[in-house]
């Protein structure tokens, strides 16, 4: 296969921005009174966009419970408020993710992100942790109609980097991004850290699992077809 760009997800697989997205969600929380939530109950909520994590957080108290569109409207500006001043105090790259981002852009691949995370939070935040350089493109959660799990963010990308599906290779920690690239018709790679709120990374419908990013660099490399002379 020859591979002409690289997707990313951001949080969980490049990013560990956890703890900014807990400190949000606990100011958010206690705008109402309400006591935080540890790091581990809020790391199940993460991943399929702002309104799912806030939603799902303040839900918490009341299994079962369901805010309304207008109460979830009213905390997402909140939680934004809080998260557009955390956003980046503790969030950092994980290991071998500047060096993995740096060998796929020797290797000549084009790169992107492409995340559930909307688009206010993700241009800032890549610019405060440094790696806004790599990336030719950003589909964020707000970009297209649809999210991931859903292959049109995957599509979108492909098509604003000018390759076929089939030339990408996607990156990320969680069953939204293997079951929306797999869904797009690109091959894709899991990293072992991340949120995937206790499942497996084995269980993931992906090609290959890889230590980091700086591995992903590497499977990429052995997985391409050598150039004709």
């Amino acid at each position: 296969m020859t591979f002409l760009a690289a997707l990313f997800d951001l949080d969980g697989t490049l990013l560990d921005s956890l703890d900014d997205l807990a400190d949000a969600v606990n100011a958010t929380r206690a705008d109402d009174g309400r006591p935080a939530l540890a790091r581990t109950v809020i790391e199940a909520y993460v991943g399929k966009g702002t309104d799912h994590l806030v939603a799902r957080s303040l839900e918490h108290d009341a299994p079962g419970s369901r805010l309304t569109p207008d109460e979830i409207r009213r905390a997402v500006r909140r939680f934004g408020d809080h998260y557009r001043e955390l956003s980046g105090n503790k969030a950092a790259p994980y290991p071998g993710v500047i060096e993995g981002l740096a060998a796929f852009r020797d290797q000549g691949l084009k790169m992107a992100v492409v995340t559930n995370k909307a688009t206010e939070f993700t241009v800032p935040l890549l610019r405060r942790v440094g790696l806004d350089e790599f990336f030719q493109c950003l589909v964020c959660g707000d970009t297209c109609p649809r999210r991931k799990p859903d292959p049109m963010p995957f599509l979108h990308a492909c098509a604003l980097l000018g390759v076929e599906p089939g030339q990408a290779l996607a990156v990320g920690d969680s069953i939204n991004d293997a079951q929306g690239a797999r869904a797009a018709g690109i091959t894709v790679l899991a990293v072992p850290y991340g949120y995937r709120g206790g499942l497996d990374v084995r269980a993931l419908p992906v090609d290959g699992i890889v230590p980091s990013i700086e591995g992903a660099a590497r499977w990429a490399a052995q997985h391409q077809e050598p150039s004709l002379p």
